[in-house]
């Protein structure tokens, strides 16, 4: 039976490459102190929102921030969350850990779009997933098919927790370019999603069933 519940979508907190703008996907860079703080202002404004569930990606900048964020929690009976790859960022490939604004130059440039916003404006985000694949010279990096058969597979993994019934609310620490592609497929438009959300920012989904609706994006 389909099941409705809110999932609380949080951005993980300032990272050493976030400062350098660097692209971050499946590698790893530590908390910065700010990352830190992020992480206990986040918890602090959900600190009474009681979550049937949390989870995050495996890298340690969600870990970290979602176990802050569940330790300063005193609504909820959770320990710590439930890490599986499926909620990781995008796989930019051989272009992880280089400059984004170069990364994205080169992967928009043989279609005349030399910047992310660029690419965002005239086709989509996961458009832009699919030029970065055809620019990278390994082909590694995920297209938009192959990022979102894995996202889909983590929703999946949620939707199919027993533990989570109708009207619960869940806790997925997430990744900026993550947020983007989430608000861009099921927020219909209505929300800007030429703006990065903030570190520790907070995004909702409102899932019944396969229906999904976006209710807030990059609240501070």
């Amino acid at each position: 039976m389909a099941k409705k519940f809110t999932l609380y979508m949080v951005r993980h907190g300032q990272t050493y490459f976030n400062i350098y703008n660097k692209l971050q996907g499946w590698s790893n860079s530590p908390l910065t102190d700010k990352g830190i703080q992020n992480a206990v202002d986040t918890g602090n404004k959900l600190k009474d929102v009681k979550f049937a569930a949390a989870y995050c990606s495996d890298t340690t900048r969600a870990m970290e921030t979602a176990q802050k964020i569940i330790d300063l929690n005193e609504a909820s009976d959770i320990d710590k969350p439930i890490t599986a790859m499926n909620f990781r960022e995008e796989f930019y490939g051989y272009y992880e850990g280089t400059d984004m604004d170069q990364a994205w130059y080169l992967a928009g440039a043989p279609h005349g779009l030399p910047t992310f916003k660029a690419i965002e404006e005239k086709y989509s985000i996961g458009k832009a997933k699919d030029f970065l694949k055809e620019a990278d010279p390994f082909h590694q990096a995920e297209n938009n098919e192959e990022y979102w058969q894995r996202v889909d597979a983590g929703f999946d993994l949620i939707k199919s927790n027993a533990a989570i019934k109708d009207g619960d609310k869940v806790l997925l620490i997430s990744h900026g370019n993550t947020l983007l592609s989430v608000v861009e497929r099921f927020g219909k438009g209505k929300f800007d999603v030429s703006t990065r959300p903030e570190n520790g920012s907070l995004t909702k989904l409102e899932f019944d069933g396969d229906d999904v609706t976006v209710s807030a994006f990059n609240e501070k």
